[in-house]
């Protein structure tokens, strides 16, 4: 059973732990963040990510969840003053019951899964952490296997981010990349082994209507920047381009939504075939 460790000033490790909310420099040297919430720390656990340390409340009884978590999680246990605990969950006023620290995994291309029918989203050069947090739930939700995040872009470890996937972060494998070179080859890899990933990036000026491409077949979903959309170099690897048909005055959705509205086709053509199947 790991020792209880008290904290009530805003001491070193306080502070090290505070920065890993805003600064995206310290997450990385330090290969963690923080995560609150008992659906998000809970699917941390069963996913078996790296959990460093437990943090609550020492000023109020605990549930019985965060008792349970206590007991079967090998981490460090931290019982901390109420006012502070709010600082790290961003909360005004009251402090959420858990704070979790959690251990990043590498950002490795080979913790995708899917064999024989991938469907995975790169997101190129996302400016907003919410539309990554926002992608991971939706490619959770509709069956994808992954997200890609790709070039100079927000983080995927920003508390912006984590919350907005509402745990999908740990079921589903983000992995973050420099360029198309270091995605190329993991894709070649895949092709060779007899997957036909095609690369089907999504335009306003695609070559036909979303629901019109087979989204049977292995696909990676090309997304772009909420506003530039993707980069050339991005752009010149589609196999395929897609376009969203709209009513209205929009003349664009957004790019979460817009990867949320493939995805859901993806998944009903999939789902579709199945049942032709059975």
């Amino acid at each position: 059973m790991p020792t209880l460790q008290l904290i009530t000033a805003r001491n070193a490790r306080f502070q090290q732990w505070e920065s890993l909310l805003s600064n995206r420099n310290k997450r990385a040297r330090a290969g963690e963040f923080l995560v609150q919430g008992v659906r998000p720390i809970s699917l941390a656990v069963q996913f078996d990510w790296p959990i460093r340390a437990l943090i609550h409340d020492g000023e109020r009884p605990l549930s019985q969840w965060a008792k349970e978590l206590l007991r079967r999680v090998d981490a460090e246990h931290i019982a901390m003053a109420p006012d502070l605990l709010a600082d790290l969950g961003e909360k005004s006023g009251s402090a959420p019951e858990m704070v979790a620290v959690v251990g990043m995994p590498a950002d490795d291309l080979s913790r995708f899964r899917g064999e024989g029918g991938f469907l995975g989203v790169m997101f190129d050069r996302p400016t907003s952490p919410g539309n990554i947090g926002s992608i991971i739930r939706s490619a959770d939700a509709f069956g994808a296997h992954g997200l890609i995040v790709s070039g100079h872009a927000a983080d995927v470890y920003d508390p912006k981010s984590v919350r907005a996937s509402t745990g999908s972060l740990f079921s589903v494998p983000a992995v973050r990349v420099s360029s198309p070179r270091t995605v190329l080859p993991w894709v070649d890899a895949r092709r060779a082994t007899g997957e036909p990933i095609v690369l089907v990036g999504t335009d306003e000026n695609g070559d036909c209507d979303v629901f019109d491409f087979d989204f049977t077949q292995p696909a990676l979903l090309l997304v772009g920047n909420e506003t530039s959309g993707l980069s050339k170099a991005w752009r010149d690897l589609c196999d395929h381009t897609v376009r969203i048909p709209m009513t209205g005055s929009a003349s664009s959705l957004n790019a979460a939504n817009a990867a949320t509205t493939v995805l859901y086709e993806a998944h009903r053509q999939r789902t579709a075939a199945a049942r032709h199947r059975a």
